[in-house]
């Protein structure tokens, strides 16, 4: 069956916030969003107007030479990072260059990608666990603090994931997660375990820093995208007060 133009608009326009909406999703910033969506609609012969804020996308193809276009909204799913979604993605994007891909072998990679299997739990929550022990360590921790340090981005990451399991708020869960971190590595400091627990107290929390936020922050405001650089930016900074909330409030419990 053959498609009429109408139709084949409206399933790229469908394919092309799709893969905006997993790139925003992903933690790319507004630039790579908008030339990897204006590089597919290019490879198809149509151009492309794009707005991209915080939440949603809204998108216009137009054909100049048929004088016809089309436009569609999509909101956008809560943001996190998956750098193997946007490295995949930007891949695609040439291969739909170069090889003259069609809608179904779009979607089907699309597809691909959104089912690659995550790293266990159990494996995520260890390895960010290491980073906060050798976080201590490059402050001047020794193996207690380490393991005080360890233990605390353990159960606080592990709190944070089933927070946002049953659905809570975001900021919510950072708060969570800072106070728990904070709770078990201020006992340390209450107890005086170690030579300088308060190095644990201080590295437990770093695994909550919002990196992505803040850098796709900077990296919009010096592309001219000001108002999502701001937005990321405030974003960046309730993350920031959110844990500082947390470790406030175990200082004020331990009265350290």
């Amino acid at each position: 069956m053959v498609k009429s133009n109408e139709e084949k608009i409206n399933e790229l326009c469908k394919l092309l916030l799709e893969i905006g909406s997993l790139l925003m999703a992903s933690g790319a910033n507004t630039a790579r969003i908008r030339v990897t969506i204006l590089r597919i609609a290019n490879a198809y012969g149509y151009n492309a107007e794009l707005l991209i804020t915080h939440r949603a996308l809204m998108l216009t193809l137009y054909d100049e030479d048929k004088d016809y276009f089309f436009s569609r909204l999509k909101r956008t799913s809560p943001h996190g990072a998956n750098f193997r979604m946007v490295s995949g993605i930007s891949r695609m994007s040439w291969r739909i260059v170069e090889e003259k891909w069609d809608f179904s072998q779009v979607q089907q990679e699309i597809d691909r990608l959104k089912s690659l299997p995550h790293y266990p739990r159990l494996v995520i929550l260890s390895m960010v666990g290491l980073a906060g022990a050798s976080f201590c360590r490059l402050f001047g921790g020794g193996h207690i603090e380490m393991l005080v340090a360890f233990v605390a981005t353990f159960v606080g990451l592990f709190v944070r994931q089933g927070a946002l399991k049953k659905s809570f708020n975001a900021y919510l869960c950072i708060f969570f997660a800072a106070f728990v971190s904070s709770i078990i590595s201020g006992l340390s400091v209450k107890l005086q375990l170690g030579e300088h627990p308060d190095y644990a107290f201080a590295t437990s929390v770093l695994y909550l820093i919002p990196g992505i936020p803040l850098i796709n922050s900077l990296s919009d405001l010096l592309d001219g995208n000001l108002m999502n650089g701001m937005v990321r930016g405030i974003h960046g900074l309730i993350i920031a007060f959110s844990i500082a909330l947390g470790l406030l409030s175990a200082i004020l419990i331990y009265n350290i």
